[in-house]
């Protein structure tokens, strides 16, 4: 009955292969942390009088090679990108605080420079923008554990009927507003779920599964624009312009929402009008049938009435006072008192996140308290180039980026640099909005980078139903950039000046 099998050659030969691809990814990574490590060696190394900036420390000198070593490893990526920003963290610690290695600081106090608080850079992970975004991590797990989101959705997507083109604007519209609040990878995945049966009932040669497949990453990307914790760096933004030491705006959740929350609806309807006439639709109605209830029990009516309050909160942060980093720990308390978060939740929370902005945090801080702030803004001479160079610049320069490298590592990269630059250059700035402009720019720049597959999360789950061709995800994400930017730009210029932020 059983003969002897004769394909064991064809398994060991797969392995083989597997084990070589996997050797080969390897060794390029060994290459790229090599090429990275040794360039920052040779900027840490070289004589401080060879970086042409007069009083140039040992200590800022060490800050320069880590930013170098940062900007490398996020761009060649041999590891995971929050892994680069804890060891940033942990070299600034090591190197350029004040409980740094002895032997690294055992100089003349004024060839050294100024050391770094150690409390500074290790409270960057306590930075209350990071608790911002717990609270937010957790108001989504226990969305999703209440069936809250289930409900949602049905609701949201109700209006919007049977007829193919205003479900795909529903889709659009429903994924931005739960990505305003929700994480946007956790946010198109739920969506994506929800869009599965629907594909299933619309002809296999027809357009509109693309039409409808692209809604999610492009609701999810622009959506997060609305609020400050809709992606990491809107609030990374928010932190430096908020900065007490530094430009202290006072910019306010609900103000943020005023002006973006429009803005990113703005262009959702807009998106709509790309996707129907990019990939029109054979079938004119659509079943919608979102499978899942939600739950009526204590804790979840307790969910429902907390997300709702923090929300509000939230959004009315101008007139209760309550800063919104402060209420974002609402939900936390009350989950925790009730039981509906729990350990494992905790563990769910997206901690590599939490640290990749860390350690963006932690640049500023060592930019800041060295002194190599106050040396760059008097060496380079910001306050002499176009206002419309360094705005539009470094905009086009972030999305360019951002299309290759993670959103966050871009922003972490590029806000502190231009933070420095604009306050520098805050009068030529004022006629375009002022530093607002340029840091909010960046922000929106990161948000819209939606070329590839690799350009954000939602975008690879997008393309991963197979649904999609590379080169459709390109069309729609060159035209979603040039219309973001060119409108995003218009809008912050105009509420700059009006001095909304």
């Amino acid at each position: 009955m059983f003969k002897k099998f004769r394909g064991g050659h064809l398994i060991d030969e797969y392995q083989k292969e597997k084990q070589i691809r996997k050797d080969k990814k390897a060794l390029q990574r060994m290459i790229k942390f090599i090429i990275a490590l040794t360039i920052s060696l040779v900027v840490w190394l070289v004589p401080t009088a060879s970086f042409g900036i007069d009083g140039l420390t040992v200590v800022e000198q060490r800050v320069i090679a880590t930013f170098c070593f940062a900007t490398l490893m996020w761009v060649l990526e041999p590891i995971p990108s929050w892994t680069t920003s804890v060891l940033i963290v942990v070299i600034l610690l090591f190197t350029c605080s004040d409980s740094a290695l002895s032997w690294l600081v055992d100089m003349d106090e004024a060839q050294l420079g100024e050391l770094i608080s150690y409390k500074s850079i290790m409270s960057c992970f306590a930075h209350p923008v990071i608790m911002l975004f717990i609270g937010g991590f957790v108001l989504a797990i226990a969305a999703t554990k209440s069936g809250l989101d289930v409900k949602l959705a049905k609701v949201l997507l109700k209006p919007f009927g049977t007829k193919s083109e205003n479900v795909l604007l529903g889709f659009l519209l429903v994924t931005g507003i739960f990505s305003m609040f929700l994480s946007n990878t956790a946010t198109a995945a739920m969506m994506l779920a929800f869009l599965t049966p629907v594909l299933k009932s619309l002809p296999a040669n027809g357009k509109g599964k693309v039409a409808l497949t692209m809604a999610i990453p492009v609701g999810a990307n622009v959506g997060g624009i609305g609020t400050p914790i809709g992606t990491p760096p809107n609030a990374i933004a928010i932190s430096f312009l908020n900065d007490p030491a530094g430009m202290n705006m006072e910019i306010g959740f609900g103000q943020w929402m005023m002006v973006m929350v429009p803005f990113a609806l703005l262009l959702l309807v807009l998106a709509w009008f790309v996707l129907r006439n990019l990939f029109p639709f054979t079938q004119k109605t659509i079943e919608l049938k979102i499978e899942g209830e939600s739950k009526t029990d204590w804790q979840s009516i307790v969910v429902y009435v907390t997300f709702a309050i923090t929300i509000l909160l939230w959004m009315s942060d101008s007139i209760t006072g309550i800063n919104s980093n402060v209420v974002a720990m609402l939900p936390v308390g009350v989950f925790a008192a009730c039981g509906i978060l729990t350990r494992q939740d905790l563990e769910e929370i997206n901690w590599s996140v939490l640290w990749m902005v860390a350690g963006g945090f932690a640049l500023g801080v060592a930019l800041q308290d060295t002194g190599l702030a106050k040396h760059l803004i008097a060496t380079i001479p910001f306050n002499t180039w176009p206002p419309i160079l360094m705005i539009l610049g470094s905009g086009l320069l972030c999305y360019a980026m951002a299309n290759f490298i993670s959103h966050t590592a871009t922003a972490n990269l590029l806000i502190p640099i231009l933070a420095l630059a604009g306050m520098s250059a805050a009068e030529n700035l004022a006629p375009l909005g002022g530093v607002s402009t340029l840091l909010i720019g960046v922000a929106l720049g990161s948000s819209l980078a939606m070329l590839l597959p690799i350009s954000t999360p939602p975008n690879a789950l997008a393309h991963s139903t197979g649904l999609i061709e590379q080169k459709e995800m390109m069309k729609v994400g060159i035209i979603m950039g040039l219309l973001g930017l060119v409108l995003g730009y218009a809008i912050l210029i105009v509420v700059g000046k009006a001095g909304l932020f």
